[in-house]
Order: C-alpha cells, then structure tokens, then sequence
C-alpha cells in the first residue's frame, strides 16, 4: 500500500492511497490543479481515480470536492448529513456521482474495505477511515476532537497511521488567539495535540504499526520540529515518523 499526503492542515487536506491498482483519495480541500499536479509530480494521474472519500463538512476538507468529481469525473464516497453541511457551506455545483454511506459503515471497493468510525470533532457527521487491503490496514485519522473510547484499541489493529498532532499546547497557551478559539481548539471537539497523539502512539508497544505520519500541525500553534520531539520524547526511536507539510506533496510512504 501507498501513502501520499497532498496536503495537510487548515489551509487544505487530500491524500492519496494506492493499494494493488485500486487508487483513492481522502478529502478535497486543495485545488483541483494542486491534487493533479502534485500527483503527477508522484508519477500518478487523478484521473481515474476509483474514489473520493469524505471525512466532514470543514472546508479545508471539502473546499474543491465539486470540481474532483466533475472535473475527473471521481465518484465521491460521503455520508448525506455531511454532503447537506457541505453545500451550506460552499458551492459545490452539479455532482453527478455520489454514494452515501453511514458512520460506521465498511464501504467495498474492490479488493479494498474501508472502515468508518465516527469522530467527535466539531465537524457534522465526521469520520475517520481504516483502509484494509487484505494484508495491510492503514488509518488515516485526522480531526478527531479527543482521544475517545476505542481509539486506542483501534490503533493496535493498524500498520500505519495518519494521525493529527495539531498544536504544541504552550504556543496555543502563549499565542494570540482568542480564549474562546483556544478553548474550541484543546476542548472535546476540537484536535488532538502533540502530546496526545504521541501519548496515544506510546501506548501501543511493540506492536504491528510501522510508521506514523503526524498531520494537521497548525500553522500558528505549532512547528514540524517540535511535533517530531514530542512524539521522539515518548516513543524513542523505534517508530519512523513523517510529517505532513502544510504546502506540498509529501514522498510516497510504504507500508
């Protein structure tokens, strides 16, 4: 199975999973010349591609979803309260092929199965996702609000995750947001931050996960370097970590 992150944070996400020829993508929020872009840069074509996953109705997650699937003609995987937030939001024009599914629904895309398991963030109806090829299981698991019951055991079933280390909580204490947006940020709806999502990695042991990908760092309230020390403090050396950058294409990840 392959990994690319397009993009990652609250200016846009979109990755790229390719697993036996079957090739999907989670969430749409860079521009459609970005993805296709940055993907043939990666020696891939969107076009063609067997699915676009939906997460929630956050714009950096939904901001060019219309335009995928007219422009590549990509059919778009999304649970309808999440699609109805969507279009309040934005306009998203014409969509011609979509497929609804439930929170918590396994959704069948050839030799692949997608789990869904809802997520407390503060989007509408929002998921994360466990793709399963049969031999590998990666989660891709970003806006998750806290570390709810469950998360943790899930973990243990995955070789590899993208997981968000949103914030390094000293910056947000000491930064210039507004107390309310600190609060929404660190509550139950919000994100997880380095601490929490190394504390949950920890926790694991010497299991099957092979790699993390730390995603979703803020702009303003945290630093590649530091989510990376964070996480290091706590697992040692014996997890190979990526991060996501905001601004571009990550290489591919193998797992």
């Amino acid at each position: 199975m392959i990994v690319i992150s397009l993009q990652s944070g609250s200016n846009g996400n979109c990755f790229y999973v390719e697993s036996r020829g079957v090739r999907l993508l989670v969430d749409a929020g860079i521009s459609a010349y970005q993805a296709e872009q940055r993907l043939r840069a990666r020696d891939r074509e969107i076009r063609g591609i067997d699915a676009l996953l939906i997460s929630h109705d956050h714009t950096d997650h939904t901001r060019s979803m219309g335009t995928y699937q007219r422009k590549f003609a990509l059919p778009v995987h999304v649970t309808e309260k999440t699609l109805s937030a969507v279009r309040r939001r934005t306009r998203q024009g014409t969509l011609s092929d979509i497929r609804h599914f439930f929170s918590g629904d396994s959704i069948s895309l050839a030799h692949l199965t997608v789990e869904t398991l809802p997520t407390p963030h503060d989007g509408v109806d929002g998921v994360g996702f466990v793709i399963d090829d049969g031999e590998r299981r990666l989660g891709i698991l970003t806006d998750l609000g806290h570390v709810f019951d469950g998360l943790s055991d899930l973990l243990q079933t995955l070789d590899a995750v993208v997981i968000e280390s949103n914030y390094d909580p000293k910056m947000l204490e000491q930064g210039w947001y507004p107390e309310r947006l600190k609060q929404r940020i660190r509550g139950p709806g919000g994100h997880l931050s380095n601490q929490e999502s190394a504390e949950l990695l920890s926790g694991l042991g010497a299991g099957r996960l092979q790699w993390a990908c730390l995603a979703h760092l803020s702009e303003k309230n945290n630093e590649p370097a530091l989510a990376v020390r964070a996480h290091r403090k706590l697992l040692g050396d014996h997890l190979m970590i990526y991060v996501a950058s905001r601004h571009q294409a990550s290489d591919c990840m193998e797992v």
